[in-house]
């Protein structure tokens, strides 16, 4: 009998033992993202109390500019992204852009589209991860543990791709902060919508530092009460 228990005892023992590095090793990102209470471009999903500003949630606004339906603004310094209706109408999204030292501006024009999309950091952003202790994969697949969420815009310019990308996240609560290395996040819900009414060949405007996107005129006059309520602009 003593023998019977000492072998359940033995066996309770090393099940203790096994358990939490059994949960270390299939959720290592997310220790390190609880222990440095930093956000990055990494490839974790983590639960976070935190929720998004109700201005940055998608609405229609009345919107005056000079730029054609169809197009694309993306105002970085006020964290919106604006899809142009026509008649002084757009829909506006919050999104959260590049922190400081990688906010950029410019034109440039979807070039391809990609639903749940894989993601390959670019191998500088490799090489800064790894001096702060942090390997990140060559490429990883789509997911809902993936950086790029479920959608994405790839922004291309004189047929070149930029690298940046409009795109989805696994950490929304990020949406309105400066956070990213250039690229443009929205929540997945909106991507989606986005991604549904942006072509490819869609006109970008990005209005960011450097003004390198030239002249753009555009006012954003608050929320459209009658688009919202009756879905003008789909």
């Amino acid at each position: 009998m003593r023998k019977y228990a000492s072998i359940l005892l033995a066996a309770a023992v090393a099940v203790t033992a096994v358990m939490p590095a059994t949960t270390a090793s299939a959720f290592p990102g997310a220790r390190q993202e609880n222990q440095t209470g930093t956000a990055r471009d990494v490839v974790i999903v983590q639960q976070s109390k935190k929720q998004v500003a109700q201005k940055y949630k998608r609405t229609k606004v009345r919107f005056v500019t000079d730029q054609a339906p169809g197009t694309v603004i993306v105002d970085t310094n006020n964290k919106f992204l604006y899809y142009v209706e026509g008649k002084n109408r757009a829909t506006r999204y919050g999104i959260g852009v590049g922190r400081d030292g990688f906010g950029w501006s410019g034109v440039v024009k979807v070039g391809r589209k990609a639903e749940w999309p894989s993601w390959t950091p670019p191998a500088e952003m490799r090489r800064r991860e790894a001096k702060k202790g942090r390997i990140l994969p060559v490429v990883q697949a789509g997911g809902e543990d993936n950086p790029l969420g479920a959608r994405a815009l790839y922004l291309y310019q004189g047929g070149r791709d930029t690298i940046f990308r409009i795109h989805g996240t696994n950490q929304p609560w990020t949406i309105g902060q400066n956070m990213s290395s250039g690229c443009i996040r929205m929540m997945n819900k909106d991507v989606e919508h986005l991604y549904a009414r942006a072509d490819v060949g869609t006109k970008v405007v990005v209005v960011g530092p450097g003004n390198r996107q030239g002249a753009v005129n555009y006012n954003d006059r608050g929320v459209d009460f009658f688009g919202t309520l009756f879905g003008f602009g789909g």
